[in-house]
């Protein structure tokens, strides 16, 4: 991961904006038991606890550790709590991390109050710019744990027969309708993407770079619930030929009739609110890449390129649409309007471009550089954000990406096709 400049931010405010992000982690947790902190559903998903203390360990590692004059609080943390980082040193096995009971919950806790104590008293004596960049790093990064830590906490209460609810109280998204599928011509031949001016971009958004585009249009909303199931009645997934190879053996091996948490009879679904009715006009979500691959032969369409894409996004200006913010967690129909719409929030909408480098790209030198590059390999490009992404953390540059299979993150679809 890399940080570009944030000079112009003034200390104080980025003192503040820290300890807002940092106490919306652990507001996530609010309704949590210490129980729930503590199991892994999968061997890519994390308990909330490790979570916590992960983020934690980012800034003690990466911008307290800076110091070569600092001492960690538990040097054995920095095992338990390293996730990726080889460079850094040895790490606890991933798919183990659900064994950890101890640290208990208000250990991890405590560590967090005291790195920000220091982390506070670090922000308010020095005025780097290098250090300002880490601390930015580390700030984007502890928002993408806050959307996987209620990704990871949906999937495992889906996995208890007493369906645990995450929070009942969460107000149902506001009804809206789908309108009907249309399709908005894109940008044509040679076009820029990838990050460009102020502000923060990982280094995967780099460089910025000229793509060329074919005529092609994209669909002015995400696929929604009902349009979804009828593809499930058609017959969607008992024909192969709508799948790819390895896109039909896991249906076959898996056992998918549906997106996940869905029930049987496609009249309802999980939520972090509880069991709810399946609201046909919203944007169907938790389908992986093979899923979403099958839906767009089925409908005579196809994925976009993350080229058209961004090309059709960065004409929206700043992203605006359903976030963490919201309140809901959950996506919400489509509300009605001109031109394109919800091409941020709601859903990771995926494309068909694999996950590479950048013509020119280079990962940041250093253990920070370990994070993007390593993973270019076998995994997809979803752009967009979802409706548990933090407002202020997505752009129309952001490049997100997962393995075909993978479905427990907030992940749909936008169709899109030549013209």
């Amino acid at each position: 991961m890399s940080a570009i400049s944030i000079a112009a931010a003034a200390p104080a405010r980025l003192a503040e904006h820290y300890q807002r992000v940092r106490t919306q982690t652990v507001h996530l947790c609010r309704t949590l038991q210490p129980e729930d902190t503590v199991v892994q559903s999968m061997p890519d998903a994390s308990p909330s606890k490790w979570h916590l203390g992960h983020t934690t360990w980012f800034f003690e590692q990466f911008v307290l550790g800076h110091d070569t004059a600092y001492r960690p609080l538990h040097p054995s943390w920095r095992f338990l709590f390293n996730s990726y980082y080889q460079s850094v040193g040895p790490m606890h096995g991933r798919a183990a991390r659900g064994l950890l009971s101890r640290p208990t919950w208000a250990e991890v806790l405590a560590y967090r109050a005291r790195i920000d104590e220091r982390m506070q008293a670090l922000l308010a004596r020095n005025d780097d710019s290098e250090l300002r960049d880490r601390v930015v790093l580390g700030l984007q990064h502890e928002q993408q744990h806050q959307e996987l830590l209620l990704t990871d906490i949906k999937h495992l209460f889906s996995l208890n027969p007493e369906e645990p609810v995450y929070d009942a109280a969460l107000p149902k998204p506001p009804a809206g309708t789908a309108t009907e599928m249309a399709y908005v011509r894109g940008r044509e031949g040679r076009v820029e993407i990838g990050h460009s001016g102020a502000g923060f971009a990982y280094d995967n958004e780099l460089p910025r770079h000229s793509q060329w585009l074919h005529p092609h249009a994209l669909a002015v909303r995400p696929v929604s619930n009902a349009e979804y199931r009828e593809f499930i009645r058609d017959g969607g997934y008992r024909t192969p030929t709508l799948w790819l190879a390895e896109g039909w053996t896991s249906v076959q091996e898996r056992g998918w009739q549906h997106p996940l948490y869905w029930a049987h009879d496609l009249q309802s679904e999980l939520t972090l609110g509880g069991r709810r009715e399946l609201d046909p006009h919203a944007p169907v979500c938790h389908v992986s890449y093979y899923e979403a691959d099958a839906f767009a032969r089925w409908s005579g369409a196809r994925l976009p390129t993350e080229a058209e894409w961004e090309s059709m996004a960065a004409e929206q200006g700043s992203p605006d649409g359903n976030f963490q913010e919201s309140g809901w967690l959950h996506p919400r129909a489509d509300a009605e309007g001109v031109g394109m719409r919800q091409l941020f929030g709601d859903v990771w909408e995926w494309t068909s471009s694999a996950y590479l480098g950048y013509p020119g790209f280079r990962a940041s030198p250093g253990a920070l550089g370990e994070y993007n590059g390593k993973f270019m390999c076998e995994q997809w490009v979803l752009r967009g954000g979802s409706c548990a992404t933090p407002g202020d953390h997505i752009r129309a540059s952001y490049r997100n990406f997962f393995h075909p299979a993978d479905r427990w993150q907030f992940m749909g679809l936008r169709l899109g096709r030549e013209t």
